[in-house]
């Protein structure tokens, strides 16, 4: 057969046959795997099978919400490999390629993931940045699932994130990496997520701006313990002791209790200034619950250990008698 021929009906070869419902899956797919052998061929024979490849590639994209879904995404994925060299041998115009690759991955009910590095050097600089900025516009116009709420992944969500991880890791973009990360800030856990990110990227003062947001939407619980340890491990391998200290008296602020005072204590101390925070932290126990102001001062007479115990201590263990008294 011409190739000229083959051109025309290979999307209509394989239309036909995910429409014959009556007849065997087994024989379907043995004409369909003939389908993608021809556009192999075809690509092997020079240009002209750009087009085709696009057609034939859409035309099994959207018979994915059917049956056989995995062996059909499997076919995507060589016409897709294969469109990918045609491009290669047949340049298309760099925007052009960007938004039929958008509408690929977002206009179908089980869109296929596409891997941006076989279409770089079609895509080229400008349709890479066309690229980039269609799906970002389109990214940010998403809500952002605030903390404790339950988002909503409807089928252009998931479609989007998919497109933006592999964007950011394609081009290495620690911002659009952030971006992804926080359309999600339902848990202490995901601002976890954007502070690492940012710490690896050595942008230490982004890091600890979104520990500290962390900190306030968990209000100390959860995922915070992690963020404050993370804030203050850089904090004081940057010799940055004072905000060290301060970002555990923070934690200890929003969520008294005996974990968080011990670490603030061990900070404070292993900087020194535990005796200049002390005094807040004492007022800080004796005006808070009962059950914490008793916890510290039981670690704190433990680890007396016999021995003579200070003012303070015998203040806040006067404070606890007096309650329970």
């Amino acid at each position: 057969m011409r190739l000229d021929v083959v051109m025309d009906v290979l999307p209509g070869r394989a239309a036909a046959a995910l429409a014959r419902v009556d007849v065997p899956w087994p024989a379907r797919w043995d004409e369909l795997g003939s389908v993608v052998a021809d556009l192999s061929a075809l690509v092997r024979s020079g240009p002209g099978a750009r087009v085709v490849a696009q057609e034939l590639a859409e035309v099994l994209v959207a018979a994915g919400p059917g049956g056989h879904r995995a062996a059909l995404a499997g076919l995507v994925d060589r016409v897709l490999d294969l469109h990918a060299v045609a491009c290669l041998a047949e340049p298309p115009d760099g925007r052009e390629l960007a938004t039929w690759l958008l509408r690929l991955q977002t206009g179908f009910v089980e869109p296929p993931e596409v891997r941006l590095a076989p279409y770089a050097s079609s895509l080229g600089r400008d349709g890479l940045a066309f690229y980039r900025a269609e799906v970002v516009a389109r990214f940010e116009r998403l809500p952002v699932i605030g903390f404790g709420e339950t988002g909503r992944y409807d089928r252009e969500r998931w479609a989007l994130l998919r497109v933006m991880e592999e964007l950011a890791e394609f081009t290495g973009d620690v911002d659009l990496q952030v971006l992804v990360l926080a359309r999600d800030l339902s848990s202490g856990w995901h601002y976890l997520q954007v502070a690492t990110v940012l710490r690896d990227a050595g942008r230490l003062e982004e890091a600890l701006e979104w520990v500290g947001r962390g900190l306030a939407a968990t209000g100390g619980r959860g995922a915070a313990t992690r963020l404050v340890d993370l804030g203050v491990d850089e904090c004081l391998r940057a010799g940055w002791v004072e905000r060290a200290v301060e970002l555990r008296w923070r934690a200890f602020r929003t969520h008294p209790a005996l974990e968080t005072y011990l670490r603030l204590r061990g900070t404070a101390a292993g900087a020194g200034v535990w005796p200049s925070v002390r005094e807040d932290v004492v007022a800080r126990l004796r005006d808070g619950a009962d059950e914490v102001l008793r916890q510290v001062v039981d670690a704190e007479l433990g680890a007396v250990s016999g021995g003579p115990v200070p003012e303070w201590l015998q203040r806040l263990r006067a404070e606890l008698a007096s309650r329970e008294s």
